[in-house]
């Protein structure tokens, strides 16, 4: 069993690791689709209210809420497969959940990239509303998502990518990732040494 966890400010291309998990027959459970259908249900528009209903699920239900509801859904999907990825992590009480449910077999990956790179990216996807259009500016996500506890969850990642070189570099580097964790699967998990720990892989 291996669950792969990742992090990142938005832009930063958790959703192209996500892509690659699925492409390589891997399961993802996006942490936003909790979040997305709970915009639906209460009659508001995903593309503009998505960050007002994460802060209210975690106001009414506490912060780790979100994280609790996504348990199911991975345990569901390790029924039928070794490695599943959770696709965006956003606090490090997000993290502990995680840690505390899969110990040793959970890995969290940090994935990083400069403001000015996001936004051109999130730009270009073209999915969420533009501040002209009553949605939220990046630079307001990201004060959002750090008031969340991004910042200390992106901290106590076991790699760090930065995420800047050409999209191909990336995903073969998600792929080696995930093949690294499915190889891993059936030897006995040993702790992480302090040099094993937190460690940078550049593109």
């Amino acid at each position: 069993m291996h669950v792969i966890g990742t992090v990142g400010l938005p832009g930063s291309g958790k959703g192209e690791a996500a892509t690659v998990a699925r492409e390589n027959g891997i399961p993802v459970v996006t942490m936003g689709d909790v979040v997305r259908q709970e915009t639906a249900d209460r009659g508001l528009d995903p593309a503009k209210d998505h960050g007002k209903v994460a802060q209210a699920l975690r106001d009414e239900n506490g912060p780790a809420a979100i994280a609790e509801r996504s348990l199911p859904m991975i345990e569901d999907r390790l029924a039928d497969h070794e490695t599943v990825l959770v696709d965006g992590i956003r606090s490090d009480t997000e993290v502990d959940v995680f840690e505390a449910e899969f110990g040793e077999t959970f890995t969290l990956v940090s994935i990083e990239a400069p403001f000015e790179v996001r936004a051109e990216r999130i730009d270009a996807r073209g999915r969420d509303a533009s501040e002209a259009d009553g949605g939220e500016g990046l630079a307001a996500r990201d004060d959002r998502e750090r008031g969340f506890g991004m910042d200390d969850a992106m901290a106590q990642a076991d790699l760090v990518i930065e995420n800047t070189d050409s999209l191909e570099a990336f995903h073969e580097r998600i792929r080696t990732i995930i093949q690294e964790g499915e190889e891993a699967d059936g030897a006995e998990s040993e702790p992480k040494s302090e040099s094993e720990s937190n460690t940078e892989l550049h593109q």
